[in-house]
């Protein structure tokens, strides 16, 4: 098994520019956007770290600067040890990052989450597209100034406008925050539900109350 330090060391051997990232769990730094690629790929074919784990993004807030960091785990399936890499991506209008499906081809359903909920856009990816969202949806729905109730989109199929009697859909239960009964009893009854539910009691009525 490679000891953490030992993986902190090389990385920082071969890549002088990272620095040591806090963190709780598992070995974690941050290096320039422009060395991920390269200081993934030493990962996986140096240190045997050959499982890509996650591939996400942090809103830093839209008064910070730079506003996005792009993070990657990933873990040797042999020294059973994890490492997380940051970068913080320079470009707040379009935050960028280098595509890994070249190395792990997992990353393609990863990124495309990430640039679908944190609109992170991943450069050489084979197939950048929503994942969650509709083609055409202008919001990136995890960024911090997103709000908790959503904001109402129109649909981009007449047919499910038509099955819901709306041209727009709020998010499910509009009106957070969203609270759930502690303590023991039935799974559904302890749900999350919203304190304002009033969209949802308006959408119920017949159209002529």
């Amino acid at each position: 098994m490679t000891a953490p330090a030992d993986v902190t060391a090389a990385l920082q051997s071969k890549f002088p520019q990272a620095t040591l990232r806090p963190s709780g769990d598992h070995p974690a730094l941050n290096l320039p956007i422009a060395e991920v690629f390269a200081a993934l790929k030493y990962l996986r074919d140096e240190l045997a770290y050959d499982f890509l784990v996650d591939v996400t993004a942090i809103d830093n807030g839209v008064e910070a600067s730079p506003r996005f960091t792009a993070v990657w785990h990933v873990y040797s399936t042999t020294g059973h040890g994890y490492v997380r890499l940051a970068a913080n991506c320079l470009n707040d209008e379009k935050p960028l990052a280098p595509s890994v499906v070249s190395l792990w081809a997992t990353a393609n359903w990863h990124e495309r989450e990430a640039y679908d909920l944190l609109g992170i856009v991943f450069e050489n990816h084979p197939d950048l597209r929503r994942i969650l969202m509709w083609d055409g949806y202008p919001y990136h729905p995890l960024r911090k100034d997103f709000p908790l109730a959503g904001i109402q989109t129109p649909l981009p199929d007449l047919e499910v406008a038509e099955l819901t009697g709306a041209s727009v859909k709020p998010a499910p239960m509009a009106g957070g925050p969203f609270v759930s009964s502690p303590g023991e009893m039935n799974l559904t009854d302890a749900e999350p539900s919203a304190k304002d539910e009033s969209w949802n009691e308006r959408s119920e009525k017949p159209a002529s109350a």
